[in-house]
């Protein structure tokens, strides 16, 4: 098989070993990369005890067959391990540039084990690896950081580095990627991961370039594909993907206080395109990416400062704009800033920030705790410091840290009946009593509420997918069928996160499955079809889920909380329906072929060769 190098980097902190081992191609073939190899080193070197902050837990990150290659949007890897938030299984992808720049140090991925017994640095390059002092760097942020690793490195290198979240532990913690631009691994609690291990950063930079079996009719293909691309995509880069903020409002999709309200006019003032129209300096793109949808900001005077860097992406706006009612775009701006350079998931920052303020409503919690703030429905001043404290682990900013569902569990009483996580992950910024097919999705994703599990939104209003049996738009809120497109694009966004290529390339059709199939066979040198790489995407899937219920998870915990299943939403235009979640997840566990429990049955196992 072409596209790999065959090697996996393998560091004990423990002992301070480096080892490399070798991939074979039937474990490629089988698992493909990404997710897949991630989850198959997770299932394998982990236990029910393993303690996620523990020295026993591993840190996976993985490349695919795509990356470093000229598919575009597939500059990106998986990072994996088990969640210090949830306790079940972590994941999170990722773009920038680190992906790339690791690939040609001449590894296709990385495992980390152990704890170093002081804080260091990985240095990976050209097929080399050194195990660097990292205290000068403690206690800064993950900007400052990365720019301090790149000058005992080199400038061109990117780094994936945590912040002060991370180094303290918060089980909300990313993994700040700083190359050119600023990406997070957010979701999970990863970041804490390395901080229990004393690692403060991944470093990497190299030259070495993988043997592709039929580049030229790849370099020949993509003349074509990428204006297509530009051209179907182009509205989605000029306004970034919070250009869908004012739409999503309303649609019904879009989160608003605490996900309790359904109408709110002020979108408007913290969209994409308000944004594009007042503070937006230049758009920014992961390597070699055609689409840029990332966004450069720029706001000199306020009362936060300079905020100069990226922007906040959807799933920020929604969590930190709509959960929090906060219509302060320039506020917005600096708590999405203080994450990138504290090192913390903005989608958990905001669930819990939104969580606490109506705590502070209900008095569960008063300005006695903390330190004066008023944490008010739309205090920009109260999201910042609250971002502020989470970042630093101070006052009640360390309770905050440990996610919505601990801090629900300290407070008592009725908190738990406001608090929005489905196995301890706070939700993406998409309703799911406006798609029932994210409903279904949250429920069953091995990480908790996750959008980009199916990525089923674009698909219940425009997009279909004929090359894998959806043939047209699904109705949001209907029974019949959703479960079968729901698994089916489950299967296929598994799939894309094995090769591993963005979910926007789905954008406007601008990247089939056709595409995704000629392009992995052009790679590898395989001649392989849909069907045969939607087993691969089921296997890996089904293997996530018995990572999963090795732990314990089954049906009791794939239901949603219940403001999603019991609150009905007022307002012109939104769907007075709830999600039945019954009867969706018995037709999901049928035709998934798991049994009523939600578990994967031998039969199903033997026939993914499982």
């Amino acid at each position: 098989m072409f596209g790999y190098h065959k090697k996996i980097l393998r560091i004990d902190l423990t002992g301070r070993k480096t080892e490399v081992r070798n991939l074979d191609d039937s474990l490629l073939e089988k698992y493909v990369g990404g997710v897949g190899l991630g989850v198959r080193l997770l299932y394998d070197e982990t236990t029910p005890d393993t303690d996620p902050l523990g020295p026993e837990n591993i840190l996976v990150a993985m490349t695919g067959p795509f990356t470093d290659s000229r598919v575009p949007s597939s500059s990106r890897h998986h990072v994996m391990g088990r969640s210090p938030l949830t306790g079940f299984l972590g994941e999170s992808n990722v773009g920038g540039s680190w992906a790339v720049h690791f690939k040609k140090s001449g590894y296709d991925g990385i495992v980390v084990t152990g704890k170093a017994d002081r804080p260091v640095y990985l240095w990976i390059h050209d097929g080399g690896v050194e195990i660097r002092d990292a205290r000068p760097i403690m206690g800064k942020d993950s900007i400052e950081s990365a720019e301090w690793l790149k000058r005992q490195t080199t400038d061109k290198a990117s780094a994936a580095v945590i912040g002060p979240a991370g180094e303290r532990m918060a089980r909300i913690a990313g993994i700040p990627h700083v190359g050119t631009i600023v990406r997070q691994a957010a979701r999970c609690g990863l970041g804490a991961v390395m901080g229990s291990k004393n690692l403060k950063a991944m470093v990497t930079f190299g030259t070495r370039k993988v043997i592709q079996a039929h580049e030229d009719g790849l370099r020949e293909q993509m003349k074509t594909v990428l204006p297509h691309i530009r051209k179907v995509t182009e509205t989605f880069g000029k306004y970034g993907t919070s250009g869908g903020v004012e739409n999503y409002e309303k649609l019904g999709n879009f989160p608003l206080q605490n996900w309790r309200s359904s109408r709110w006019a002020d979108a408007v003032k913290i969209s994409g395109v308000t944004m594009h129209d007042t503070i937006l300096k230049g758009r920014t793109a992961c390597l070699q990416c055609p689409i840029a949808c990332g966004r450069h900001i720029r706001i000199e005077d306020g009362p936060y400062g300079l905020v100069d860097g990226e922007g906040p992406e959807y799933e920020t706006i929604g969590t930190m704009g709509g959960e929090c009612l906060v219509q302060d775009l320039a506020a917005i701006c600096k708590a999405n800033d203080l994450c990138n350079r504290y090192g913390l998931d903005t989608m958990s920052t905001g669930s819990v920030i939104a969580f606490a303020m109506e705590a502070f409503e209900k008095g569960l919690i008063t300005t006695a705790d903390t330190d004066g703030i008023e944490l008010r429905w739309g205090s920009g001043e109260a999201l910042v410091e609250m971002t502020r404290k989470i970042g630093l682990r101070q006052g009640i900013g360390e309770l905050m840290g440990e996610g919505v569902l601990r801090m629900a569990r300290a407070l008592g009483r009725n908190a738990i009946e406001f608090a929005m996580h489905v196995k301890g992950l706070e939700p993406s910024a998409h309703d799911p009593r406006r798609f029932w097919s994210q409903a279904l999705s949250y429920g069953t994703a091995a990480r908790g509420a996750c959008h980009n599990a199916s990525w089923s939104h674009p698909y219940g209003l425009a997009l279909f997918m004929s090359e894998i049996g959806i043939d047209k738009p699904h109705l949001s809120c209907q029974v019949e069928g959703t479960a079968e497109m729901t698994a089916k694009l489950q299967t296929y966004q598994t799939m894309n996160d094995a090769l591993i290529i963005c979910r926007f390339t789905q954008v406007g059709k601008a990247v089939t499955a056709t595409n995704i199939v000629d392009w992995y066979n052009m790679i590898t040198g395989r001649e392989a079809d849909i069907g045969e790489l939607m087993t691969i995407g089921e296997r890996i899937f089904n293997l996530k889920r018995l990572f999963n219920t090795r732990l314990g998870v089954s049906r009791k915990d794939d239901f949603l909380p219940p403001r999603f299943l019991t609150h009905n939403r007022k307002g012109e235009g939104i769907t007075t329906q709830l999600p039945p979640m019954g009867r969706l997840l018995a037709d999901y566990y049928e035709y998934r072929g798991w049994n009523e429990e939600g578990l994967p049955t031998p039969e199903k196992l033997r026939q993914l060769g499982l």
